[in-house]
């Protein structure tokens, strides 16, 4: 067994440094004519909201419906106008040419607090990223969501039902182009929203413990058409009881999930931008979910009477992209968010939500954009039948900058 076992790696890692190969000596020659040049960008943004209702203050310029109220008036009285520059985005793309191929980095941020910065506006982390030939390492987008699927709106933080996180991983990209690969493994225990990962798991005095880097996988094929997308995710959580009593809640589950996108083009005018995801115990990969792992009953043994149990996830976006002219656009689609809560969960837990948004756009001139966007959000509770929506209005302004340094030798 342990000869089979090491025949079957020395196989493995030929076959990987033999794609590696060939993807290093294509990008070699298709770099050849470039030299190591930069490229600078971003944009300065600034959004006006009149939020007709009332929102977690924390998350004062983005509609997250779980961070609408889970009772009446929960942040005070409704009615509030906000103003903010936290979309604000600086970035710098490097391509440097070497004997393997050519070295592609990008460095992101942003102005949007979260985590223990949520509600400021100070510096957060987006790409930290670098790749040469089949291999990258690194922050970036996860491979189990899809970006193309982000809609041309003006609220910051998007669609509640789509997977949307950017996760320190290590990639292998043996396919690229039209017919796309991509195998990852991923930071275990992160959150989207800069959360501590202990805070998604409902049950008390247990420490978390991620054995394993998540593996996430997904397969793209593209055209003049658009472009069909699958992905998949699977990891090991576990927690584990060190109080000195007579209760044991320690347990372990696997989390697993699948996600089906899509960007199509019936016209010139028009992209279809939908999606569809379930799994259990991935709501940190969602752009917009509470917790991962519920506490569910178990009276019948006295040792252990509540377990964990990973949360089944359902998620759906569908929005259309038109442009009425070289200057005026739209976006307007909708999003829901379903969560299969646990009986031992909260009566105003989160459980379902509806978000949607329709907005007109207008960009006078390349690099400089305005617009106004309706948002309704809804929100419903898991068990004391409470449910909430929320109203907003945005009209936003965006300013691009964007220049090349060095280039052809």
């Amino acid at each position: 067994m342990k000869w089979f076992l090491r025949a079957a790696i020395h196989t493995a890692a030929a076959v990987v440094l033999a794609l590696a190969a060939g993807s290093a000596r294509a990008q070699t020659e298709a770099a050849k004519p470039e030299g190591p040049r930069m490229e600078i960008y971003g944009f300065a943004q600034a959004d006006f909201i009149y939020d007709f209702k009332q929102v977690n203050p924390d998350w004062y310029d983005v509609l997250r419906t779980t961070k609408l109220p889970s009772f009446e008036n929960e942040f005070g009285s409704d009615g509030h106008f906000w103003a903010s520059v936290r979309q604000t985005r600086f970035g710098v793309k490097g391509w440097v040419p070497t004997s393997l191929g050519e070295i592609k980095t990008i460095f992101e941020f942003e102005l949007f607090g979260v985590g223990v910065d949520a509600g400021q506006t100070t510096f957060r982390l987006r790409h930290a990223w670098g790749e040469l030939g089949a291999f990258g390492a690194g922050q970036t987008w996860s491979p189990f969501m899809d970006p193309d699927i982000f809609p041309n709106q003006l609220e910051y933080w998007g669609p509640s039902g789509m997977p949307l996180f950017r996760n320190v991983q290590a990639r292998w990209m043996p396919m690229r182009g039209d017919q796309e690969l991509f195998i990852a493994l991923e930071r275990p225990g992160a959150s989207g929203d800069g959360g501590v990962y202990a805070d998604r798991v409902a049950l008390q005095n247990v420490r978390i413990r991620t054995p394993l880097p998540d593996l996430s996988a997904r397969y793209r094929t593209s055209g003049k058409w658009g472009h069909v997308q699958f992905a998949g995710i699977v990891r090991s959580i576990k927690w584990d009881d060190n109080q000195p009593d007579q209760f044991d809640l320690s347990g372990s589950t696997t989390g697993w999930g699948l996600h089906l996108s899509t960007n199509l083009k019936p016209t010139k005018n028009d992209v279809l931008r939908a999606s569809v995801v379930y799994g259990e115990g991935i709501e940190n990969y969602m752009n917009d979910a509470p917790i991962d792992i519920g506490i569910e009953n178990n009276f019948g043994d006295p040792t252990k009477p509540v377990v964990g149990k990973p949360l089944p996830v359902l998620g759906i976006v569908g929005f259309l992209d038109h442009t009425w002219s070289e200057k005026l656009s739209t976006a307007v689609g909708y999003s829901y968010l379903h969560i299969d809560n646990t009986d031992g969960q909260p009566a105003n837990a989160f459980q379902w939500s509806h978000y949607a948004l329709a907005n007109l756009l207008y960009t006078p001139l390349p690099g400089v954009m305005a617009g106004a966007e309706f948002q309704w959000g809804q929100r419903h509770n898991f068990g004391d039948g409470f449910s909430v929506d929320d109203y907003r209005i945005q009209v936003s302004c965006k300013y691009n900058f964007s220049f090349m340094l060095g280039g052809k030798k």
